[in-house]
């Protein structure tokens, strides 16, 4: 299984840098069987059944991007240099793993002061990530940070444009309730409240999971055989309810339905001894053509990278010609993809 058979031509107008208003106004295509339909996300109840659950992963994103200022002493007087932080995650120690630009501007004991609240220290680097010990902790760092920081958007969309206070809003989705995430699950931006509310008047079920999805998400697949490629790993957790909840909607003949690969990826990750359970770690489960879903029914989620992972996921799902068809559909009827751009849903 070859990087190439996963390629497709992707104009670049089509990459969305500013989600659709409201969220569930944005497109929706929907593959099922051998048909594909045009629809609108607000039109999801017209495809889905009364039975049917679906999984939605409550991660919230933090503002994770961070720039600030080293000072330093020389024989010449005082020295600043801008640095850029982008966290990646907390570790058990205290200290938060972040990429750091420039790196090679920072020491090991140096400062990076923020914002008037907010500095850390470089305690150390390792594999070209800095360790960052921060001023403040808790709920006092969260706040510092929600003032300090600028969402994380993903590199297709920063290449664009820098982030503003409004992307403190888009990105985000309106059940996040677990902060820890630098990405958006970004198939769950298509919801607002009144969707939801029809849905729940349609019978469908919603089960909330948490998978808290870090930069690595963004990482290209180098190796040309794509199954010798390494998944980054994410903390994911599917409790007791979520668990009951899933099996019981199973037996009963409902279809289960992750919104966004990140949902889907938890729940298999859960289920590798065929039955879903609770579960709770670290899952760097890879999910390509060949793979064998043990949970998910269908999928919702948006128009992914030539080449990418979850480009891979959905193949799995649907098969790689079927999913050819698709987005040469989406492409042709001019779909806006990836993470504010429209959704599909996926029916094998």
């Amino acid at each position: 299984m070859k990087l190439s058979d996963f390629d497709f031509d992707l104009p670049e107008d089509l990459i969305a840098t500013r989600p659709a208003r409201p969220r569930s106004s944005a497109r929706l295509l929907v593959a099922q069987g051998d048909a594909i339909h045009d629809a609108i996300v607000r039109d999801l109840p017209d495809w889905l059944q009364p039975g049917d659950r679906l999984v939605l992963n409550d991660t919230r994103v933090i503002p994770a991007r961070l720039s600030g200022r080293r000072h330093r002493d020389s024989v010449q007087g005082p020295v600043t240099a801008g640095i850029e932080a982008t966290l990646l995650e907390p570790q058990a120690d205290g200290t938060w793993t972040a990429l750091l630009k420039p790196l090679r501007k920072l020491r090991e004991g140096e400062e990076v002061v923020f914002s008037d609240a907010l500095s850390a220290r470089l305690e150390r680097v390792e594999d070209g990530q800095g360790y960052l010990r921060f001023n403040l902790a808790g709920e006092d760092f969260d706040a510092a940070l929600a003032q300090a920081g600028a969402m994380p958007l993903p590199p297709y969309i920063a290449a664009r444009r820098e982030a503003d206070e409004q992307d403190k809003t888009d990105y985000q989705t309106v059940w996040a309730r677990h902060a820890g995430a630098v990405a958006a699950p970004t198939a769950s931006l298509h919801f607002d409240e009144q969707l939801l509310q029809a849905l729940q008047d349609r019978g469908v079920g919603f089960t909330h999971v948490t998978l808290h999805v870090g930069a690595g998400t963004f990482l290209p697949v180098k190796v040309e055989d794509v199954t010798t490629h390494r998944m980054h790993a994410e903390w994911g957790r599917v409790s007791e309810q979520a668990a009951d909840e899933i099996a019981a909607a199973k037996a009963a003949g409902g279809r289960v339905i992750p919104v966004g690969t990140t949902a889907l990826r938890l729940i298999e990750s859960a289920a590798r001894n065929g039955k879903i359970a609770p579960w709770e770690g670290e899952t760097d489960i890879f999910i390509y053509p060949g793979f064998t879903f043990n949970v998910a029914d269908a999928l919702m989620t948006n128009f992914h990278l030539p080449k990418s992972t979850l480009l891979m996921l959905v193949s799995a799902l649907m098969g790689r010609d079927r999913i050819g068809l698709i987005y040469d559909h989406a492409v042709a009827e001019r779909y806006r993809f990836f993470s504010y751009g429209d959704a599909s849903l996926l029916i094998p």
